[in-house]
């Protein structure tokens, strides 16, 4: 892998104008889910960070554990359509999580932890960049690092990005998350360049017309360690 210099970007106003658009998805499913009584949904990823493409997702996550049948019914009466539905485990000791899709390209998306995260997951959200409504409202960017281990600080007309190999503890300081965070996030995503794959421990996808509480009992039945992540959370019978 290749980790280039420090390097400014300047954006013009082809890239100002898709930021707006992403943003302004983000603040609309985030109303939609504060509406529903949901606490502090986020917004993580190159839409909080500011560095995004045409084909940029819309990362929106939630914090906590939140019933996935109520989840739906929220998303739906607030005018979205759910097109598919995926459970994700990235290792044995990682939470899992539903990721509902908005849209057919899956560029719109929700994610919803099936038990409490823990701490370093929640910091994973902070390494990428991660921005609540209020922040999103007042066209706030924050710091982050991208897929390519680039970290993205926001300026007036674009961004700086550094490559965080070589500046860890910098980087580590810059977005008050861990030194263990780095080299964690370093590790998974150097592998994915390297291998050409997530290696997701597991990684589902929930039937549309399928109650999801109901594939998740499956899923409890099948295998132990998912099993063990939930069951405290009344998912498992």
């Amino acid at each position: 892998m290749s980790y280039g210099y420090r390097r400014r970007v300047v954006y013009d106003e082809s890239r100002w104008n898709i930021l707006r658009k992403k943003r302004f998805s983000a603040i609309k499913i985030l109303k939609a889910l504060s509406s529903c009584g949901i606490i502090n949904p986020i917004v993580h990823g190159s839409v909080a960070r500011g560095d995004v493409n045409e084909h940029s997702d819309v990362d929106v996550a939630l914090l906590r554990p939140y019933p996935p049948s109520l989840l739906e019914l929220c998303i739906e009466r607030q005018g979205y359509s759910i097109y598919s539905k995926k459970i994700v485990m990235p290792t044995p000791i990682h939470t899992p999580k539903l990721y509902i899709y908005l849209d057919p390209f899956e560029e719109l998306v929700i994610s919803d932890p099936l038990a409490e995260l823990l701490p370093i997951e929640v910091e994973f959200y902070k390494f990428s960049g991660m921005v609540e409504y209020n922040d999103l409202l007042r066209d706030v960017r924050v710091a982050g690092v991208d897929k390519r281990l680039m970290l993205i600080e926001p300026v007036e007309d674009g961004h700086v990005e550094t490559p965080v190999v070589g500046n860890e503890g910098y980087v580590a300081k810059r977005l008050g998350v861990s030194m263990e965070v780095v080299l964690d996030r370093v590790e998974a995503l150097t592998k994915r360049v390297r291998e050409g794959h997530t290696g997701l421990f597991i990684e589902y996808e929930v039937p549309i017309n399928t109650e999801t509480e109901a594939y998740v009992e499956a899923l409890c039945k099948e295998n132990s360690l998912f099993r063990d992540r939930v069951r405290d959370y009344g998912l498992c019978i």
